[in-house]
C-alpha cells in the first residue's frame, strides 16, 4: 500500500502583543524618547515610552500606568495619534500610540533607561524598531493638511490664501493644479515655494518629482493614477511623499512604494467631487485601522471634524475649502 504524505498542521499564528506608547511633547514642541535596554527585543534602539497592555486595560489606561511606572509622570491630556500593526519574524505587535500634550512631573528614567528630548525633525535620523517608523512620521505631521487649488494667472490670490493659512497656524499645504497646464503651474509655484518657506509652511507639489527637486519644495503629492503606476518611491527620504487614496488597494500601494502618508476619501459628500460616493466614517475607520502609514480624512470636512477623524484612527483632516472658509478675513 503506497505511503501517503500527511500534511503537517499549520502552526497557529502567534498572538498579537498590544502595546500602548506615548509621543510626549513639552512646551517647546520637543518629543521625549527612551532607549530600550540591550537585553530586550529590539534592544539598544530608541523608542516612544510605553509598554504592554495588561488584561482588561484600555490603551489609554495602559499608557497612563506605563508612563507613571517608567517616567514618574502623570498624563493629564492625551489624544489618539496612530494605531499600527507590525509583524516581526518572531512576534506580532499592535501599537496604540497617543499624543501626550500635557503631564505633571519631570520625566526621569525610573528603570535606568536613557531618555532625551529631541525636535521632531531629528527623529528620522535616529534608530527605532521597525514598528515605530510610522510613529516617527505621525509625530512629525500636524493634524491639518490644507489643499489649495491653483489656476492660471492667479499667483496673487494663491499667495493671499497661503498667507491666511500660515497666519492661522496651518503647517502643511498642497498646491493642486486645476485648469492649468504643468508649464504654467511650474511658473506659478516658483515664487510660492520661497514664500511658504518664509512662512514656515511645508509645501507639497503635484506632478513631476523633478519639479520638487528644482524648486526646493518639501515634497510631492501623488494622484491615485500616478500612485498605481509606480514601482518605487519617487523621491528620497529627505522629501515628503503623500498619496491620494480612495480604497484598500490604493492604500496598500502607497505602503508598498514607501509613501509617508495618505489622504483617504471622500469621507463625506463634497462639492469638489459631487458624483463620488462617500466612504462614511465606519469605512474610513476600517481602512485607517489596517493602514501602516498615517492617514488624513478628506471630503466635506471642516476643522470641527478633526477630533472625529482622530477618534476613527486618522492623523487628522485634509480640506480644500474647510480651512479657508473658517479663516476668511
Amino acid at each position: 500500500m503506497p505511503i501517503q504524505d500527511t500534511p503537517l498542521p499549520e502552526a497557529a499564528p502567534s498572538p498579537v502583543i498590544r502595546v500602548a506608547a506615548g509621543v510626549i511633547l513639552d512646551d517647546m514642541g520637543r518629543v521625549l524618547i527612551a532607549k530600550r535596554p540591550t537585553h530586550l527585543h529590539q534592544g539598544n534602539l530608541w523608542e516612544f515610552p510605553g509598554g504592554k497592555l495588561e488584561p482588561g486595560e484600555t490603551g489609554e489606561q495602559a499608557l497612563r500606568r506605563e508612563l507613571k511606572e517608567e517616567l514618574d509622570i502623570d498624563v493629564t491630556q492625551a489624544s489618539p495619534l496612530i494605531g499600527i500593526r507590525h509583524d516581526y519574524p518572531d512576534r506580532r505587535v499592535r501599537l496604540d500610540v497617543w499624543r501626550v500634550e500635557r503631564f505633571r512631573g519631570t520625566p526621569r528614567g525610573l528603570q535606568g533607561q536613557p531618555i532625551r528630548w529631541t525636535v521632531p525633525d531629528e527623529l528620522p535620523r535616529l534608530s527605532f524598531p521597525a514598528a515605530n517608523r510610522p510613529v516617527v512620521t505621525a509625530a512629525r505631521l500636524p493634524d491639518h493638511y490644507a489643499i489649495v487649488d491653483v489656476e492660471a494667472d492667479d499667483s496673487k490670490p494663491v499667495r493671499d490664501r497661503l498667507d491666511r493659512l500660515a497666519s492661522a497656524g496651518i503647517q502643511l499645504v498642497r498646491l493642486r493644479p486645476k485648469r492649468i497646464n504643468m508649464h504654467q503651474y511650474g511658473s506659478l509655484i516658483a515664487g510660492a515655494t520661497e514664500f511658504c518657506r518664509s512662512k514656515g509652511l511645508r509645501l507639497l507639489l503635484s506632478g513631476d518629482p523633478d519639479l520638487v527637486r528644482r524648486t526646493g519644495a518639501a515634497g510631492l503629492h501623488l494622484r491615485a493614477d500616478q500612485l498605481m503606476a509606480l514601482s518605487r518611491r519617487p523621491l528620497d527620504s529627505s522629501f515628503w511623499v503623500a498619496a491620494s487614496c480612495h480604497n484598500r488597494a490604493e492604500l496598500r500601494q502607497a505602503e508598498r512604494i514607501g509613501a509617508d502618508f495618505a489622504v483617504l476619501g471622500p469621507v463625506c459628500a463634497t462639492l469638489s467631487h459631487p458624483g463620488a460616493k462617500p466612504l462614511g466614517w465606519a469605512a474610513f475607520a476600517a481602512l485607517a485601522d489596517e493602514a501602516t502609514i498615517p492617514v488624513f480624512a478628506l471630503g466635506g470636512l471642516r476643522p470641527v471634524h478633526t477630533a472625529e477623524a482622530k477618534r476613527q484612527g486618522g492623523q487628522g483632516i485634509a480640506a480644500i475649502r474647510g480651512f479657508l472658509e473658517r479663516y476668511a478675513p
